[in-house]
């Protein structure tokens, strides 16, 4: 057995333990100060293990951390991020619960599980007296939850120093991910004239009316064959049910898998134009994750993740995926990238969120001898 294993085996009662404490520190993107008590937790868990922490103060999000541990003139960059969608008061009606190998609760499979892979891989290496020849920086983020806007410019810059890119997001059935769909928001809002229903109907220009006409146009540009879709997630118009509505706006969601699609799909969500001519339409928004193409460096990596996790006694297979990270930033800048490399389990943003706890060990292990595999 893998020396690393046994130990990560060792360790797993405190991973767990570990978990259940980040799970019930909640941490919705919007809520700066509950986010930094998490930062508060992996701040000090990693300074017990002598690495360097730095963190970066936000104005609207809680604060980013960077850690550095290890030595080495190359850079190896883990990506996590310490929010999640739920909202405060969540963990009173669905605290961390386990039964046997499956534990529930908010935030559980996303991703407050690959934080403690992350932090218990370091802390194998450490007990061992193991030290990957690259120097090891965690960015552990505060806002990925809602696009990374203020953590993306420290990820590039990172990435920029890095030989290869991991992230720390869940897998689901043991895959590990070689590419994601780019994403795009886009905020659409339509200008009407208000009139009384009944006694001037005539006068009035329903927004409404339009915005049913505008929403067939979006999904109508969705493209299975092409790995293209449009959402119009949020839809909303209208003041009373006898006013003709004088305002209507929707949010919409666009998933590309090609950079070439992703500028097409944007201007034609960008160039809308009305169809009734008295009304004005107006659209913001673009791409805020780029595609994350199927590249040879990136299969490289696969391949040797593939090779580590063969010798303990683990099947990988390469996958892809609809929802973004931020892999996607670090793939789109030519960056070696592995993704997946989280807990087990599955249900990420649903009621339903599970993650297997006795993936936490092998998944542990994996990534710590991926870590030190990367020396060759």
């Amino acid at each position: 057995m893998s020396l690393i294993l046994a130990v990560t085996q060792r360790r797993q009662q405190e991973m767990i333990q570990t978990l259940e404490q980040l799970v019930m520190l909640e941490s919705p993107s919007g809520e700066p100060q509950a986010v930094n008590r998490v930062a508060d937790y992996m701040a000090e868990a990693f300074q017990r293990l002598g690495a360097e922490v730095e963190r970066m103060p936000q104005a609207g999000f809680g604060d980013h951390l960077r850690v550095g541990w290890g030595r080495g003139d190359d850079q190896v960059l883990l990506l996590g991020h310490m929010d999640t969608v739920w909202p405060l008061g969540e963990t009173q009606r669905r605290p961390f619960q386990s039964e046997g190998s499956r534990a529930t609760g908010p935030g559980t499979f996303d991703m407050k599980g690959g934080l403690v892979i992350g932090l218990n891989a370091v802390a194998a290496l450490q007990e061992l007296g193991l030290t990957p020849r690259h120097r090891l920086v965690f960015l552990l983020n505060s806002d990925e939850e809602v696009g990374s806007p203020s953590s993306r410019p420290f990820i590039e810059a990172e990435a920029r120093r890095s030989k290869v890119a991991l992230v720390l997001e869940p897998s689901r059935q043991g895959a590990l991910v070689t590419w994601r769909k780019g994403v795009g928001r886009f905020a659409l809002e339509i200008q009407g004239k208000a009139s009384h229903s009944g006694a001037a109907h005539e006068r009035g220009v329903s927004a409404v009316q339009e915005l049913a006409h505008q929403i067939l146009r979006l999904e109508a540009m969705t493209d299975y064959g092409q790995g293209t879709t449009v959402n119009v997630g949020v839809a909303r118009g209208g003041s009373a049910v006898n006013v003709r509505p004088a305002c209507a706006t929707a949010s919409i969601d666009l998933r590309v898998t090609q950079a070439d699609q992703a500028g097409r799909a944007a201007r034609a969500i960008l160039d809308l134009q009305p169809v009734n001519p008295q009304t004005t339409v107006t659209v913001s928004g673009g791409i805020n994750r780029p595609p994350w193409e199927v590249e040879p460096q990136g299969e490289a990596l696969f391949e040797r993740a593939r090779a580590v996790g063969e010798r303990l006694g683990l099947e990988l297979w390469p996958a892809g995926s609809g929802g973004g990270s931020d892999g996607n930033f670090t793939a789109a800048l030519g960056v070696p990238t592995l993704d997946g490399l989280g807990v087990l389990g599955d249900d990420a943003h649903a009621l339903s969120e599970w993650v297997d706890l006795a993936s936490l060990p092998l998944r542990t292990a994996l990534l710590a001898e991926l870590l030190i595999d990367l020396e060759s």
